[in-house]
């Protein structure tokens, strides 16, 4: 294995090193090098190169490779396990496509049939159930609708921990959005599930939406143990761009829907003032020029403004269709309402903002994006 880096490194120095991180799988088929096979391929590159620039290059990662090699090959690793994607929908579908892209070989499940059949056609390896996928993988990651499939997949009676004997993984990633409360009991479970060995769980929901699933660009919020966050950086900056560690079990869920209790008070607000505004005589776009030069400025008004005619490429510039629907904001703001009355928080936003955007599920606008508000709620007008 040394010898064939070494001599893509003779023929073309830039190109060589290139091709030694971007392979990096190929190492994890064969044994660590000895220092001997890396000393050799060194003489060699310097007994064929006279370049004072190449030869720093090469001296320098000769150092690296020196000093550390054990954690390089412990880092690329990562790239020779098989990944498990369970839940194949409009954001699990594009994160196992990042996955796949990034070098990962990646097993799939999902109870949609022409999805599965669609993934199997780009070489996704496909198994018929949430279990085939855990004999296969040494993670898995879950991306599910609810707290009720994701104690189903987990710890129902076909579930996976009920068949411990017969998997192999030994990390478990839910990047399902519920609520912290069941996360701490799936993670409780996995950690008393004898697997190989034992094996650790990580609540991981993503902020972010379509786009940034689809561009590789999403925000993980990571709650479990610190020692498997680390482990699992190297998969999560394969699907996203930010990862951020939130502390011991169910905290990554509790920040998302913290997170996404703050984005609809925000759109509210935003869209009631904007609205107010309007009757008052003052247009959206102005207001939006006002908002976002001063103190009013946020993710609602200046990224994804929802006043018709203001803004390209969002929601609101198609008729509110496709985002983040209406009903999946009023799910989120129901898990909210459910921890805060568990803990005793006082809440009045939590609740206003989940009667308001229930009542619009209600009046057949669920499957619009939560932006709606402004038209559908607060009875806002276009800007032409």
């Amino acid at each position: 294995m040394m010898a064939a880096c070494t001599l893509r490194l003779l023929l073309s120095p830039t190109r060589g090193i290139h091709q030694l991180f971007s392979h990096t799988r190929n190492f994890c088929s064969s044994s660590v090098p000895s220092q001997f096979e890396v000393k050799f391929s060194i003489f060699v590159l310097f007994s064929f190169r006279s370049s004072l620039i190449e030869a720093f290059l090469f001296l320098g990662f000769a150092v690296f490779i020196s000093l550390r090699l054990p954690l390089f090959f412990l880092a690329v690793s990562f790239l020779c396990e098989r990944v498990g994607f369970i839940g194949l929908g409009n954001m699990g579908s594009r994160m196992a496509d990042n996955l796949f892209k990034a070098g990962y070989s990646v097993v799939v499940h999902d109870i949609n049939h022409d999805v599965m059949k669609a993934f199997s056609d780009k070489g996704f390896l496909t198994k018929n159930s949430p279990l085939g996928v855990a004999e296969e993988s040494d993670t898995v990651i879950t991306m599910l609708p609810s707290s009720a499939h994701v104690m189903d997949v987990y710890m129902g009676p076909e579930g996976i921990l009920n068949h411990g004997d017969q998997v192999r993984s030994r990390l478990f990633i839910d990047s399902s959005t519920i609520d912290p409360q069941t996360s701490r009991k799936v993670s409780a479970a996995v950690a008393a599930t004898i697997l190989n060995g034992g094996s650790a769980m990580l609540d991981a929901p993503v902020s972010g939406g379509i786009i940034s699933a689809e561009n590789g660009t999403l925000t993980f919020m990571v709650g479990g143990s610190e020692e498997a966050y680390r482990s699992a950086r190297p998969l999560f900056l394969s699907m996203g761009k930010n990862v951020i560690y939130c502390g011991g079990p169910g905290t990554g869920s509790a920040a998302k829907i913290c997170n996404n209790l703050a984005m609809a008070v925000s759109m509210l607000g935003v869209s009631e003032a904007f609205s107010l505004g309007q009757s008052l005589g003052i247009g959206a776009a102005t207001l939006t020029e006002i908002f976002n030069s001063s103190s009013a400025r946020c993710w609602s008004s200046d990224t994804y403004n929802p006043v018709p005619g203001v803004m390209e490429g969002v929601p609101a510039s198609r008729n509110y269709d496709g985002g983040f629907a209406t009903k999946l904001m009023a799910k989120d703001l129901n898990l909210a309402a459910i921890s805060a009355n568990e803990v005793g928080a006082r809440s009045p936003m939590t609740s206003s903002a989940q009667k308001i955007f229930t009542e619009l599920c209600d009046r057949g606008f669920e499957t619009k994006d939560f932006s709606c508000v402004f038209r559908h709620y607060f009875h806002g007008k276009d800007e032409v």
